[in-house]
């Protein structure tokens, strides 16, 4: 079922040339819209909406970069449906038909105002049969689990394990959906804001060991994420970042990153990331040498996770 139908403007773009990870999750907000009305929730996302649809849990599969310009289609389904809660599958795709991006995205029906949680309606579960689908192999978790968690992440804990402020700020306005929480995409966009601050030095040490790649310019791209959404900030609440590497081999790198309350020191959300190093001219991949991955190994903080 198609959802969502556009392109990509230079403007969207980072300093890799390719869509920034941000606008990537505002695409699936548009097309969660679609797909909530393909439901029967054509409101869903309207001011006046008595219900909504409150994202718990995002996978994201990054496969072929979107340039500036580039034609992109998304279509979208459902997985599996519980009595509140449904995985939703959307794929966002180029013209020729290759997949950008996937997005399997946990959502809880709840009350607009005040998210609560509550049984799907009749017509929603007469509906889901009709929009089941499989996940395809590109769409699957790959490098990230996706079982249950119930994370440790505290202000208290960063500090413990020496996690790296990556991200200050506050919530604007202009941040915040029609029911005054944060946007969905504004979360991935503090992550991407942020993650230059630990990605520097393994750039340096790539660059310094890595001289199988005769002086190539080297840039950085996530290649899966998985992001945990725990409590809404709204405008005027206060976000923190606390990011570091929780592990990786010559080709990944493993991200962790704990979206704080400085105030409270409680998680709004926690994502992971498999991020990678490629070659900003060919745009392949790169695999560090031994002692390029020597140095970034000494910046993995054991024990880190969701």
């Amino acid at each position: 079922m198609e959802v969502w139908r556009g392109s990509v403007a230079s403007w969207e773009c980072d300093a890799m040339g390719h869509l920034n990870v941000r606008f990537y999750v505002a695409r699936s907000m548009e097309g969660l819209a679609g797909l909530a009305a393909e439901m029967g929730m054509p409101q869903a996302f309207a001011a006046d909406a008595r219900a909504t649809l409150m994202v718990r849990d995002q996978h994201i599969r990054f496969l072929r970069e979107a340039r500036p310009n580039a034609a992109l289609h998304m279509t979208g389904g459902m997985v599996e449906i519980g009595e509140s809660e449904a995985r939703l599958l959307l794929v966002l795709r180029h013209a020729s038909g290759e997949i950008a991006a996937s997005f399997q995205t946990v959502v809880a029906h709840v009350t607009a105002r005040d998210g609560r949680a509550f049984p799907w309606p009749a017509r929603v579960l007469a509906r889901a049969q009709a929009l089941k689908v499989e996940i395809p192999p590109e769409a699957a978790a790959r490098s990230l689990g996706l079982g249950p968690v119930e994370s440790r992440a505290s202000l208290v804990r960063a500090q413990e394990l020496g996690l790296k402020r990556t991200a200050l700020g506050a919530v604007r306005a202009e941040d915040c959906d029609v029911f005054g929480r944060m946007r969905t995409e504004m979360m991935m966009a503090r992550l991407s804001d942020g993650v230059a601050h630990i990605t520097a030095s393994q750039r340096a040490g790539a660059q310094e060991h890595g001289a199988q790649d005769h002086g190539a310019r080297l840039g950085g791209a996530a290649v899966e994420y998985r992001l945990l959404h725990l409590d809404w900030p709204r405008a005027g609440d206060r976000v923190e970042l606390r990011s570091g590497m929780s592990g990786g081999d010559a080709r990944i790198r493993r991200l962790t990153h704990w979206l704080l309350d400085p105030q409270t020191g409680r998680p709004w959300g926690v994502a992971e990331a498999i991020a990678v190093a490629f070659d900003l001219q060919t745009r392949k991949l790169i695999t560090l040498s031994e002692d390029a991955l020597a140095a970034a190994n000494t910046q993995v903080i054991a024990g880190l996770t969701l």
